[in-house]
């Protein structure tokens, strides 16, 4: 198809089809997204035919080059390598801002294009807004300065990178089309190369709260972006990690960004956290040439944590990018409060044996946490926390977590699909896979 003679419904009905769509197609439709040929109602229906007919490997790094090619490619000059990671989406995932401080205190710099919350689970850049004066998108030089001053910085997509791709995402979060393995491919590793990357790690996230509950599903996943990102020439590592209870024991985005900050502060600091933030910096540092193996890694980005380096790191992240200066020591001045807190205790006795993970995002969701529409806004302060995990042994009246609102009625309601999210037996649930499941190595 001839550029002059584009017609998106044309590209739309040939997928829909199932045929193969050319490198050219899918650059002229890109280019529609952006100039706004493209309407919203065209590209959810593209979004619906490619989950519902998929595409090649030779369509999903089109669709990755042209998503990239859409906006500003990055060009660093900086004394060290440029690093980042990122994960697939769960409930209770904070890591972000733990790791990406950890590595720049490391020696790696990490310019890290973060998301917003897609279906039930939250998103790294709403976590960031939570925080008074946090500006999640920047001018390009301040996101440039931030990356050379504290070595890292957290941004959403600006109008300058990947414009395309920020587009398409609104539109997938409200489609049910979340799941697609072809474009989650192509969304995230269009905002990576357009960063400008010399090396990234994944966390492909799987189970009751991860958008690939199956163990197979996310290792295709993991296996199609490490396949398409090494060939677009960014070395890339992938590890899959267990979702089948919130990873951190809060949900909801001031709340995780309250969790993230007493982790750096070394004033608690959850096992399960903790292992993930370890796994992935040890990948960055051994991808980016600062370790000489896995072992090392992990030994370095645990003396930042140790030392207060991250946390440093962290902060000086923060007031960079306009927030507060005094946010580690004080941050309760910096992140709103939920005026209702409800507890949600257990009913009868036994064993947590399975958390219907998903369940608890959705009443983040519900509670005005995250998002049914592209253009909602959302409530930085309500959400869940001390969430119980599978293999905790309770009693009649012992918490299972505790519900932060805005409004008593929103808090019953939450209250109640809390309960309703938890199994409670009599046996200890048995584990075949550890919480991080397998890595998948880039090519040698």
């Amino acid at each position: 198809m001839s550029k002059l003679a584009f017609m998106p419904q044309e590209i739309i009905r040939a997928k829909r089809d199932g045929l193969p769509l050319s490198r050219e197609d899918i650059t002229h439709f890109i280019e529609g997204l952006s100039n706004g040929k493209v309407t919203e109602g065209q590209a959810a229906a593209f979004a619906m035919a490619v989950f519902l007919k998929g595409l090649t490997l030779d369509e999903r790094v089109a669709l990755t080059r042209a998503m990239t090619a859409s906006g500003e490619v990055l060009r660093w000059d900086l004394p060290g390598p440029v690093l980042d990671k990122h994960s697939t989406g769960g409930v209770g995932d904070n890591v972000s801002l733990i790791l990406a401080p950890a590595v720049a205190a490391s020696g790696g710099f990490v310019p890290m294009i973060s998301g917003r919350g897609l279906g039930h689970t939250g998103g790294t850049l709403d976590k960031l807004e939570a925080i008074k004066g946090y500006r999640a998108q920047p001018e390009i030089e301040v996101f440039r300065r931030a990356v050379r001053k504290a070595g890292c910085a957290i941004i959403g997509q600006t109008a300058e990178l990947a414009p395309a791709d920020k587009r398409l995402y609104a539109i997938r979060d409200v489609t049910a089309t979340v799941e697609s393995i072809d474009l989650i491919t192509a969304s995230i590793l269009a905002k990576k190369l357009a960063a400008g990357l010399g090396g990234l790690v994944l966390d492909v996230k799987w189970g009751a709260g991860a958008f690939m509950t199956s163990l197979d599903r996310a290792q295709e996943l993991a296996e199609s972006l490490v396949q398409v990102a090494n060939g677009a020439g960014l070395p890339t590592a992938a590890l899959l990690t267990d979702m089948h209870e919130p990873l951190a024991d809060s949900a909801g985005n001031a709340l995780e960004t309250h969790h993230a900050i007493a982790h750096l502060a070394g004033k608690r600091r959850q096992e399960r956290v903790h292992e993930v933030v370890l796994a992935l910096g040890a990948e960055m540092l051994f991808i980016g040439g600062i370790a000489a193996d896995l072992d090392e890694g992990r030994r370095k980005i645990a003396d930042t944590l140790a030392s207060g380096a991250a946390a440093e790191r962290f902060g000086r992240m923060v007031a960079e990018l306009g927030g507060p200066t005094n946010l580690i020591e004080r941050p309760h001045l910096h992140l709103d409060m939920a005026p209702v807190t409800r507890e949600v205790l257990a009913l009868n006795a036994g064993v947590v044996t399975a958390i219907d993970t998903r369940a608890l995002g959705l009443a983040v969701v519900a509670l005005g946490g995250g998002r049914t529409r592209p253009q909602d806004e959302i409530d930085p302060a309500v959400g869940l926390t001390q969430l119980a995990g599978i293999g905790m042994r309770v009693e009649p009246g012992t918490p299972l977590g505790v519900v932060h609102a805005r409004d008593q009625r929103r808090a019953e309601a939450a209250a109640a699909r809390l309960r309703a999210a938890y199994t409670i037996g009599e046996n200890v649930p048995s584990r075949r896979h550890g919480l991080v499941t397998a890595r998948l190595e880039r090519p040698s």
